[in-house]
């Protein structure tokens, strides 16, 4: 028996639960999506279900915030993981201590941070109180509504907190391998700190730090919990907004619900499709980069 073989049989049995579990279903929310449900009486198939969330209000809105919510949570985590990546890769007194810190809370469920953020930036938290206590504030609830607010900030603090040193970790992984030579031999042609790492450094990371970034921004565009604990009740995230339609004591209602789940799912592949359609680009231009080097007879040409 082949290795390959050997190893796919040896795998077979974890592929197929999780396969199955996850087509399987995607496959089912599709049909009730499709207003497919026997068990309520809906035995034909039609687009209804996506007629009605497109041409709702409501839909829309949800949409938009999570959108608002994925993208702005990715950008600053991502922003700010590249600029921790920047620092603890040099070497200083207590470096050890503050990558030990800056990783701590991988290990912390998103409930428990989120509880943390709710405690803290409440009209009715500790910043709240300790802003009355230091007169800077009349009353605690005239502290700025970070929690339940329209604009999600309660929510991107969380998912920023959370995930800035996944992100983080991934880059600063990418920099360690890369080591310093690179911007060494920039810095030697001439190039200054900004533009080598802007166009020797930057490049070299942009792979890495795409991944983690779409990884991050599918992530937080589908999850639910995050967003019905800080959340304000209109609008909602478009999850919870799902979940609502789904649990609705109408159960004509659910096929609503599957396309809006359906709809993020197709977001989500759709983020991975374009990453994935990048990582093709960049590897193709490298591979050609590489095979014109010896022609122009300057090595790396065209990276």
């Amino acid at each position: 028996m082949s290795e390959p073989v050997k190893i796919f049989l040896l795998l077979a049995p974890a592929l197929l639960v999780i396969i199955g579990l996850f087509f399987g279903g995607l496959l089912v929310g599709l049909l009730h999506s499709l207003g497919y449900m026997p068990v309520i009486g809906l035995e034909r198939f039609s687009l209804q279900a996506y007629r009605a969330i497109f041409s709702s209000p409501d839909f829309l809105r949800s949409f938009l915030l999570s959108f608002h919510i994925a993208f702005s949570s990715t950008l600053i985590a991502a922003l700010l993981a590249l600029a921790a990546g920047l620092l603890l890769r040099r070497q200083f007194l207590g470096r050890k201590l503050i990558s030990f810190l800056f990783q701590l809370n991988l290990t912390v469920p998103h409930l428990v941070g989120a509880i943390g953020i709710l405690y803290l930036f409440s009209q009715s938290g500790s910043f709240a109180r300790l802003a009355y206590s230091w007169g800077l504030i009349a009353a605690p609830a005239e502290f700025p509504a970070l929690i339940f607010d329209p604009y999600a900030i309660g929510i991107i603090l969380q998912f920023v907190w959370k995930e800035l040193p996944f992100i983080g970790v991934i880059v600063l992984a990418n920099m360690q391998v890369l080591g310093a030579d690179y911007e060494a031999v920039a810095r030697s042609l001439g190039a200054s700190r900004w533009q080598a790492f802007r166009f020797v450094l930057l490049p070299l990371l942009a792979p890495g730090l795409l991944s983690a970034s779409v990884i991050v921004f599918a992530f937080t565009f589908g999850a639910y919990e995050i967003p019905a604990l800080l959340g304000a009740h209109y609008p909602a995230a478009l999850p919870v907004l799902a979940y609502r339609h789904y649990t609705d004591i109408d159960l004509a209602a659910r096929p609503e619900a599957m396309a809006m789940a359906i709809v993020i799912a197709l977001l989500s592949a759709g983020m991975i499709a374009l990453y994935l359609r990048f990582v093709r680009r960049q590897l193709a231009t490298h591979k050609r980069g590489s095979q014109m080097a010896p022609f122009t007879g300057q090595p790396g040409a065209g990276h």
